[in-house]
């Protein structure tokens, strides 16, 4: 079971302390479901992750004909499993368009992420991110 974007919030902004935060985004990354080993490739691994971080991606087609971007993902690493788990709740299931129009940084600064991650960990975030939004721009060209 996955969460939402908007529970995550929600849960965020509940949360004082940033002790509390880090167990949480530990637990999210618990909920993610299980990742095919088979699917731990090096076609699948993101770059710029210290720790080793895979995703995986399928393109559908909601009820309009619009392509929409369906991930999944883990980590090596406990709390970049949880960002992992943010990162997909953020844009799996979500249009191309939405994924490309999606203001990432307002959304983390909600969360107040950047501030409390190692510059290793934001670095890997951020390649999530830019691989993830690279999908949607490569899909939209092709439509």
């Amino acid at each position: 079971m996955t969460s939402t974007l908007d529970s995550i919030l929600d849960d965020f902004a509940f949360l004082d302390d940033w002790e509390d935060r880090y167990k949480y985004v530990i637990e999210l990354g618990r909920m993610l479901p299980p990742f095919p080993d088979e699917e731990r490739t090096e076609a699948n691994k993101i770059r710029g992750c210290v720790s080793q971080v895979w995703l995986t991606k399928s393109v559908e087609r909601d009820p309009n004909g619009a392509p929409v971007l369906v991930y999944a993902g883990d980590s090596d690493a406990h709390i970049v499993k949880g960002l992992v788990a943010i990162v997909l709740a953020m844009f799996s299931g979500r249009t191309a368009q939405e994924i490309a129009e999606t203001d990432v940084d307002a959304i983390f600064a909600r969360i107040g992420l950047k501030e409390h991650l190692t510059p290793q960990r934001s670095n890997g975030l951020k390649s999530m991110v830019e691989s993830i939004k690279a999908d949607a721009r490569s899909v939209l060209a092709q439509a």
